[in-house]
């Protein structure tokens, strides 16, 4: 699917390692372990080319080397920024993203589900902080949310996220996910486009009338924990 027709904010990988991985994902010969290391390994990918346009360095102090010589450090700053992952699945990207902040990260859940008749979402879990000022600020909100859901299908539920985020008070809001529907991403990605970046291993045409991309992934949440058939 060319990411010509996507909107702007929508970034397409063509990674080739990443695209071989989704390959492998998408079999349904592939068992809850190797699901877990794909996904994991494909938001490390996702994550680094999300990360290197949706952050800045700045210089820290002076450090010596180990032969004493003295340099300018370089950091990044994770006190800005909350991950965001969307329960269940989304907690297979936590991992990843963890490991590539060089400092730890706030982590704040969101659970939602979609519906199955009406295929819109229902928000069942939200931890995120709201530490009201006198001014209405919300002084706990993170100014980079890096929201984590696998699967954009309808884009219901990422929709309902981002919209939840900006309610909190973040500023920007990147998302991450390793396959999406066209429909569900250009939904998603539409919500707020000034604010929001979509990172996303691959693109599906659309969703079948279960709301289930074709031939997507299936369901990441019960392969990743074994409760396919619940």
């Amino acid at each position: 699917m060319a990411s010509s027709s996507l909107p702007r904010n929508v970034h397409v990988s063509q990674h080739p390692c990443l695209l071989a991985k989704l390959s492998q994902l998408r079999s349904k010969d592939t068992n809850a372990k190797e699901t877990k290391a794909l996904i994991h390994e494909m938001t490390l990918i996702l994550g680094s080319e999300a990360l290197a346009k949706g952050l800045k360095i700045s210089e820290g102090g002076k450090d010596k080397s180990p032969i004493g010589y003295e340099y300018t450090t370089e950091t990044i700053s994770t006190s800005s920024i909350s991950l965001v992952p969307i329960l269940r699945s989304g907690l297979g990207m936590i991992e990843a993203l963890q490991t590539l902040l060089p400092f730890p990260a706030s982590v704040h859940h969101l659970g939602l589900f979609r519906e199955p008749t009406t295929l819109q979402p229902v928000e069942y879990y939200n931890n995120l902080p709201y530490h009201q000022a006198p001014a209405h600020q919300n002084l706990a909100a993170a100014e980079i949310a890096i929201l984590l859901d696998p699967v954009i299908a309808t884009g219901g539920t990422s929709q309902a996220a981002i919209q939840t985020l900006r309610e909190w008070g973040v500023k920007r809001v990147i998302v991450i996910s390793v396959l999406g529907s066209v429909g569900g991403v250009t939904r998603m990605a539409e919500e707020w486009p000034e604010n929001v970046e979509v990172w996303v291993g691959g693109i599906d045409a659309e969703c079948d009338a279960k709301g289930m991309i074709k031939p997507g992934l299936g369901d990441i949440g019960d392969r990743l924990f074994l409760t396919i058939g619940k």
